[in-house]
């Protein structure tokens, strides 16, 4: 295997300014959902929200890596086997 010298890396103006514009949306968008989470919980349905969400969430996620979660079935010949005497 061939040895290289580390590879320098320039952080720039438009990098940094960009950096600073995701990160103060992000800080928004968590504000926004901390004003929801307790406007919910006042009306008594925020756990309602966050499971569906969550399930949503997890949805998604199957979706993108391409899982597609099967059904186990419960009986004793899928989990032995059919073994015949």
């Amino acid at each position: 295997m061939l040895r290289r010298k580390p590879t320098r890396l320039e952080l720039k103006l438009d990098d940094i300014e960009e950096f600073e514009s995701i990160r103060k949306d992000l800080e928004t968008r968590k504000k926004q959902r901390e004003e929801v989470d307790v406007v919910g919980a006042s009306d008594g349905e925020g756990a309602i929200g966050l499971s569906s969400d969550h399930k949503t969430r997890e949805q998604m996620i199957n979706d993108r890596i391409g899982y597609k979660p099967q059904p186990k079935p419960n009986n004793r010949s899928s989990q032995f086997g059919s073994f015949e005497f």
